[in-house]
This record gives structure tokens, C-alpha cells and sequence, in this order.
């Protein structure tokens, strides 16, 4: 039935962690990441225009470096008047809002049609066998559609055909193999088989008739392939070769294989998919055992270095030693960045850019600046983590693939740093608005290097784009919470990012960016760039959204009446149609507000800004990923990840797609008479 408010108050769910995961999500994702300290341990605010504190090098290293100022910081003074919005006025989203309920499976507004385009363990490449559960081996794995599907990008070949990139972001091997314990006890090809799961596919999609459904193309699947674990990369940009980066295995410190838990990305004005590298930490063990000196930069990304490192580990060091980093402690190094990928070229060696900076990247959006040179905007998810922005030295050549091809390898890399605009008495951290009204302020983006030159103090240009967070906490970058996919409204310029939420700040550590604490439903942050140009270093913004049960007082929608609107929680990936209205996913809600995850959708200009409906449910278990709007508007691809997450392969808690046992999918939701979705 339709729904514009909710009919009752929600609840959370006992028994969920941190944001609302559930413990096996916590496990299999993110390594049991809300269970341990977080990470960054700076007492960073803001400051305004602060000198820079000097920090030697091998104190940052060694300490994890705490409130000093960039060099490079530029003052806000002189902003001038906030963005007028140059594009269409958002006009009311048309469909009627679906009630988020605990079903086991996708749930859509009345007047649309879905279809499963792909699922876990379809093959991919030619020569794969057919999938079955009960005979699975790490070479057919290879050749087949990977597991926990996430970041979807769509690139068209024609009206009728397509090519469909998809994250393979991690994998659950309580619910892939029968008997699983832990890695210390699994079978070795199981480990293999894991492997060969993630990464990411490409894969050709032709359009069933004249709908907005998609299927898997028939033929000979000339662009399809599979990006695994093992799948040989080229590191580039300045980082490449340092010594940060050299292994007994690669010496040169040019070249690595495969990509590891790889949840949002983006893609390029030139048709390349940039997809993130996120928790890649939960994969090494052996930081017990790895330098005194190369500590405490482990530690800053989350890699133990005391205790059992082994323990509940997947432990693919059991079949490659490059994950112990006792033996190999630069290896990890070499995991946490943006890897490009032509889906075009099925021969292309990906690259991983080291400009783009390494953290636990959350999604790589482009935009391009006022003068051509591109903008990557990009979160790093985790508690108390950064925004950050690189706007590349070159411009692009519309048509000219060759000169685009190193434009993400040279330019500035940026972090930022927020200021609210009321009192601190004003910020209590129940959520509730300060006297003006509004969570605003101004921002700047703070230079952290070029690819010739560190503006911070103690670092290398290969020590700030290797330990990209460490430099960032001596910029004194803002603290936020889990700032996870960051978009651009193509109708307005404004630029959104998803805090998913933070359930660790405290009530005295709240500010105006991040208004709660603790955080559990996260909120939606809105930035407007001086001159509405993604080149600029200095920005306005403010909090349109603040999720949770609108019968809570800590929520805000945009002023819009809260009696219509639903709830939403733990805001994820984000994306626009056509006319400018936000797109969002959701990752938590079973855990917080007691229903399934889903894809919402919202105007954010104009009359009904902040009127908020749910569009699309997820099956029991799984989280909301995707999600993307084709060109033509016709069609949107969300990715149910994770369904039934907290059974086991003999007791499953989810049956979805095909009845029988939970496979990770991506879904296609079109109008059945042919409107552009949401209209």
C-alpha cells in the first residue's frame, strides 16, 4: 500500500551493532570494525586559520600526528552569497511511496516492473560452467559473476545494449560453503574460491523488449570479464615505485595484484569505471609482527598490531603469504586506493591511481571544473574520517581517451575542513536546530600535496598519498561520521555526501557538520562551491537532512511537514535523475528503525524539498546498493547485497532471487507504461 508518513513509531532491533549492521555484516565486511577504537585518534576540529604545528616525520609515523595545520590552509574570508540554483526546479516525485516492511523480497511502488539482471555465480566469461552451490571450485569462480554486489555503473552501447560494471565487495562464507567456521579451519580452495568472488564483472546486458528490464546479453560476450584478488594491476601517479610500496614479490613497487573490498566508485567523463578500494585492512594479518617503525601508520588504517591477528580472520595469507604482514609489511600499502578500469578493453590492465590518495575509499564521483580539469570527490568511511577532493593539473579532450588516460595521475589532492556558523552552546548533540534555524557554515578544501610538492609538514609526497590519513590529521581535517558516496545534483552543481552515521560520537563531541551524537541514522550533507565551480577551495554548506523516525525531534527534512514523510536510515550511496531529485540507499535499518533497507528518493530544491519517499525494498538480511539511473531515465539498478546475512548455508534466513538460496543480484525497476522513473 502506499505510504507518506509512517503509521507507527520503529523501533531499533536488539541484537544489531554500531549502526544498525548486523554482527555477521560487522564480521564479513568490515572486520568487526565498531567493535575496536576507532581509528583515528587526532583531536582534530576546526580551528580556523591556524599556523602549522611542526611535525617531524618520523613523529606522525610513529605517534599518528595530532592537530597540526597544512601549510597550504586558505582562509574563508570573503566567501560572497551562498549558490542560486541555476538548473530546473525539482518538480514533485510522482509515485506512490511504498511501505518498508520486513519481506524477503524487492519491493516496488505500484505501476513499475522489476527484473534480476545477474546473480552470484552466472556465468560471465566464455568457457564458465553452469553455478551450482554444492561443486564450486575457484577456477569456474573466476569465469562467473563475483559475490556481494555493490557499486553499479551502467555505460550503453546503442538504445538496446549495454555494458553493466558491478563491485564484488566482499563475501560471506557462512552462507557460500557448507560447515564454515573460520579461515583457520576452511578449506583451502574455499579460501581460492573467496578470492576468485571479489573484485568486480562486466558484463553485457541487452534490454527486454521495449521495457526498461534488462537481462544478460546471449552470445559471444566479447566485453564481459571478471576482476578478482589476483588480477594484476599497475600502480601509477607519484607514489608509484616509493619504497612505501616495494615488496620481495614486486621491487620496483609498480605492480600488484588484485583489488579488495571494493564498495562505491564513479565513473570518468571518458568512459572508465573508478571503482574503491574500502576495508582492505581486515584482510592482512601478522601486524603484530611487522616493524616497530611502520606501526602506528597500521594502526591508523585499522590493521592490528597486537594480540591474535589471525584470529577470525579469512586468512588468504593461508594460501598467499603477501597477507602476512609480518613477512611482508609493505604489502599492505598497496590496498586502499582508486583502481580505473576501461570496461571496454577487456585486455586493459587496471590501474590504481595513487593520486587519489589511500583510505578506505567510498565512492570516486567526477565533475569537471569550470576551465576542464576534472574533480574527484571521495569519502573515507570510517568514524570520524574525511572528505576529500582532487582536482587534476591537466584538462580533458572530449574524444581523446590517450590524453585522458594520466589525467587522474597529476593535480592537487585536497581534505576538508568545516566551520559551523552558531554558538557551541548552540550544539548539544541531541540534533536539535540552533537558534538561526539551519546546521551551515563554511568550508575549505585544504591542499594536502601536488604531485610535485607535500604541503604538509614532515611528508613526502609519497608519505601523504601512502598514508593519506595521517597527513590529513596534521591538516587538521574535519572529523565527520562515515562520510560514505558523495554526488553532484546535475540540475543544481550542489554536491551531497552520505554520513551513514557514528554511533561513537559522543553528545560533547557534536558540531554543526555532525550535529548528533551518538549518531545511529546519519544525515545528508549539502555543499556548494564558491561560483559553483569544482575547482574551487572553499565552499558553503549545510545539513538538508537529518535521517531517522520523524517522529523523533532530532530529524529534520528540509523543513518539509514530518508527518509526510517516512523514516530512513543509515544513508549509503547516493544518486540524480534527470530533474535533480537525490537518490538514496540505504545500509542499517534493520538494526535502527526495525525494517528492511531501501532505496529512497527526495527533492532537494523547490516547493516539496524534503519530502521524502521510499521507492524500492531489499529482501531480509541484505543491504540496498547501486544505485544508478540510466541516461534515458528509464530504467534504475539497485543491488541487493547480503540477503539473508545472518544465516548459514544450511539454515539460510533468505531464499531471494530463485526460491532457493540467497544469491547477491543486481535488479533492474523500470514504469510499466514507459515513464521515466519516479515520474
Amino acid at each position: 500500500m502506499p505510504q507518506t508518513a509512517p503509521h507507527r513509531r520503529l523501533l531499533p532491533l536488539l541484537g544489531q551493532v554500531g549502526g544498525g549492521r548486523s554482527r555477521t555484516t560487522c564480521r564479513f565486511r568490515c572486520g568487526d570494525a565498531c567493535f575496536h577504537e576507532a581509528p583515528n585518534t587526532s583531536d582534530n576540529a576546526y580551528f580556523g586559520d591556524i599556523a602549522a604545528a611542526a611535525l617531524s616525520r618520523r613523529n606522525v609515523l610513529r605517534a599518528g600526528a595530532v592537530g597540526a595545520g597544512a601549510t597550504a590552509a586558505v582562509g574563508l574570508a570573503g566567501f560572497g552569497p551562498a549558490l542560486a540554483s541555476p538548473g530546473p526546479r525539482n518538480p514533485r516525485l510522482k509515485f506512490d511511496g511504498i511501505e518498508v516492511g520486513t519481506s524477503d523480497r524487492v519491493e516496488i511502488p505500484r505501476g513499475y516492473e522489476q527484473r534480476v539482471v545477474v546473480r552470484w555465480g552466472d556465468p560471465v566469461v566464455p568457457g564458465a560452467p553452469k553455478f551450482d552451490i554444492n561443486r564450486q571450485t575457484a577456477e569456474a569462480q573466476e569465469k562467473q559473476f563475483g559475490y556481494n554486489c555493490d557499486y553499479v555503473a551502467f555505460q550503453p552501447l546503442g538504445r538496446d545494449r549495454g555494458l553493466l560494471w558491478v563491485n564484488h565487495e566482499y563475501t560471506n562464507e557462512n552462507l557460500m560453503f557448507r560447515g564454515y567456521t573460520d579461515g583457520a579451519e576452511a578449506d583451502l580452495e574455499h579460501i581460492r574460491i573467496a578470492m576468485a568472488a571479489h573484485g568486480g564483472s562486466v558484463v553485457e546486458i541487452r534490454r527486454v523488449g521495449r521495457t526498461g528490464g534488462w537481462r544478460l546479453a546471449d552470445g559471444g560476450r566479447h566485453f564481459n570479464r571478471r576482476i578478482t584478488a589476483t588480477t594484476p594491476m599497475k600502480l601509477t601517479g607519484p607514489a608509484a615505485g616509493s619504497e612505501l610500496l616495494r615488496t620481495e614479490a614486486d621491487p620496483e613497487g609498480t605492480r600488484v595484484l588484485g583489488m579488495l573490498n571494493n564498495c562505491a566508485g564513479g565513473m570518468t567523463p571518458w568512459g572508465t569505471i573508478l571503482t574503491c578500494e574500502e576495508n582492505f585492512n581486515q584482510y592482512f594479518v601478522g601486524g603484530e609482527g611487522a616493524p616497530e617503525e611502520k606501526k602506528a601508520a597500521l594502526r591508523r588504517y585499522g590493521i592490528a598490531t597486537s594480540g591474535d591477528t589471525r584470529a577470525g580472520n579469512r586468512r588468504f595469507d593461508r594460501v598467499d603469504e603477501r597477507f602476512d604482514l609480518s613477512r611482508h609489511p609493505n604489502e599492505a600499502n598497496r590496498f586502499g586506493y582508486v583502481v580505473e578500469i576501461d570496461p571496454f578493453d577487456p585486455d586493459s590492465t587496471p590501474r590504481k591511481r595513487t593520486m587519489l590518495g589511500r583510505f578506505k575509499h567510498e565512492g570516486a564521483t567526477t565533475r569537471l571544473t569550470r576551465d576542464g580539469r576534472v574533480a574527484v570527490y571521495m569519502g573515507d568511511d570510517e568514524r570520524f574520517d574525511y572528505i576529500y577532493k582532487f582536482v587534476s593539473a591537466g584538462r580533458y579532450r572530449k574524444g581523446s581517451r590517450r590524453a585522458n588516460s594520466s589525467l587522474l595521475d597529476t593535480g592537487t589532492l585536497y581534505v576538508a575542513r568545516l566551520s559551523g556558523d552558531s554558538p557551541a552552546e548552540e550544539l548539544d548533540g541531541s540534533g536539535a536546530l540552533p537558534a538561526d534555524g539551519a546546521f551551515d557554515g563554511r568550508g575549505e578544501w585544504v591542499a594536502l600535496c601536488t604531485d610535485k610538492k607535500s604541503f604538509v609538514e614532515g611528508f613526502t609526497v609519497a608519505e601523504v598519498l601512502v598514508h593519506t590519513r595521517l597527513a590529513a590529521d596534521a591538516a587538521g581535517a574535519t572529523k565527520m561520521d562515515r562520510p560514505e558516496d558523495i554526488e553532484a545534483s546535475p540540475a543544481t552543481g550542489k554536491v551531497y555526501c552520505a554520513l551513514t552515521n557514528n554511533s561513537a560520537r559522543e553528545p560533547g563531541q557534536a558540531d554543526e557538520p555532525n550535529p548528533r551524537g551518538p549518531n545511529r541514522f546519519g544525515h545528508i550533507l549539502e555543499l556548494s562551491e564558491q561560483g559553483n565551480d569544482a575547482g574551487a577551495t572553499r565552499f558553503r554548506w549545510d545539513v538538508p537532512i537529518v535521517c531517522g523516525d520523524p517522529e523523533d525531534p532530532s530529524t529534520y527534512f528540509a523543513g518539509y511537514d514530518k508527518s509526510k514523510v517516512v523514516a530512513i536510515s543509515s544513508p549509503d550511496n547516493l544518486t540524480f535523475d534527470e530533474q535533480g531529485n537525490l537518490w538514496i540507499s540505504t545500509d542499517g535499518q534493520p538494526g535502527t528503525i526495525g525494517v528492511n533497507d531501501a532505496l529512497f528518493a527526495v527533492p532537494v530544491e523547490g516547493r516539496y524539498k524534503g519530502e521524502l519517499k521510499a521507492f524500492a525494498s531489499v529482501p531480509v538480511g541484505a543491504e540496498c546498493c547501486g544505485p544508478f539511473i540510466t541516461e534515458d531515465q528509464k530504467t534504475v539498478f539497485i543491488a541487493p547485497q547480503h540477503p539473508g546475512e545472518d544465516g548459514t548455508f544450511d539454515e539460510p534466513q533468505s531464499t531471494w532471487p530463485d526460491g532457493d538460496f540467497p544469491r547477491p543480484s543486481v535488479v533492474s525497476i523500470w514504469n510499466s507504461k514507459g515513464h521515466d522513473i519516479g515520474r
